[in-house]
């Protein structure tokens, strides 16, 4: 099995070869003169060559230590130069980052905030996919994504913004019509408009502090892999939908839908960030999800009057 090169060894070697000492290198690196003396003679060993000819009163490279110079040189700078570049990017942060968001939040709601850290940010360029799929993050190369859900379990890092309610809603002369359901088992006699990524599948859950929990199928007239389609038809009365408060608080403020049986909760959702495994991330990357932090800390489309 191939060794991986001993990379450390090699900086050493050029610094003890730029400075003509030892003691010197050690100084510059901050380490003990042992320790550069154990990564040399390290070197050596693998190499089953001598790199220098040391007496008591001078040093100097051997042929093979002069041979090795001028990479082993470029393996210091290239190094200095990457630690350099990423601690400059830290102070002044550049670069790209790649952001997954479900489209009708993140055109409403996520798009509106972006501008102020654009702003103060300027060497920091944003890529967003908006899909309202599940991504992968790492076969996709995305740095983060915003999800609406209750996560499963997975490998990847979440970090709860805030939560999302989701409610019950129909135009009120729908409901004139048809009736307002109490008990989810009432829905059977009703029109669904159904929002096929919801991770229950067909059926609509609900819970009841005293009653417990209820599943029920409805048959749906309207279904739509996003769900801000559905708001059109909700207005036109066309029958009930679950949808996510970010969605339809404004028709809710105007009167124009309205929310029914609150007693019956869906399952509980959140606003996640969630980023992949690793806790060590850019310098762009923590910045973005500070900023989205601070907008959505608090629901900013709850309105107190709903």
């Amino acid at each position: 099995m191939q060794k991986l090169p001993d990379l450390e060894a090699w900086a050493i070697f050029a610094k003890v070869a730029e400075t003509g000492s030892f003691a010197r290198a050690a100084a510059e690196f901050g380490l003990s003169q042992a320790t550069i003396s154990k990564a040399v003679t390290r070197l050596e060993s693998r190499l089953k060559t001598v790199l220098f000819h040391r007496t008591s009163r001078r040093m100097s490279l051997t042929e093979s230590g002069r041979a090795a110079l001028e990479r082993a040189s470029r393996i210091l700078a290239e190094g200095e130069a990457v630690e350099a570049e990423i601690t400059a990017q830290a102070r002044n942060p550049r670069g790209h980052v790649r952001l997954a968001v479900p489209m009708s939040f993140g055109i409403a709601h996520l798009s509106p905030v972006l501008p102020a850290f654009m702003a103060r940010h300027p060497e920091i360029t944003l890529e967003i996919d908006f899909d309202d799929g599940i991504v992968d993050l790492v076969g996709g190369g995305f740095d983060l994504a915003l999800r609406i859900s209750a996560l499963a379990d997975s490998s990847l890092l979440a970090r709860r913004l805030c939560g999302v309610r989701v409610l019950l809603v129909g135009a009120p002369a729908y409901f004139d019509r048809r009736g307002r359901p109490s008990h989810p088992r009432e829905l059977a006699q009703h029109d669904a408009l159904f929002y096929t990524q919801s991770r229950f599948g067909a059926a609509w859950r609900f819970g009841h502090p005293l009653h417990g929990d209820f599943s029920i199928s409805v048959p749906a007239s309207l279904r739509v892999n996003n769900a801000e389609a559905l708001n059109p038809a909700l207005v036109a009365g066309l029958g009930v939908a679950l949808q996510p408060e970010f969605l339809v608080w404004r028709e809710l403020r105007d009167g124009r839908l309205e929310a029914v049986m609150p007693a019956w909760t869906p399952p509980p959702i959140a606003l996640h960030i969630v980023t992949p495994p690793g806790r060590v991330r850019p310098a762009r990357v923590q910045l973005l999800i500070d900023h989205l932090a601070e907008a959505f800390v608090t629901a900013p489309w709850a309105d107190p009057a709903v």
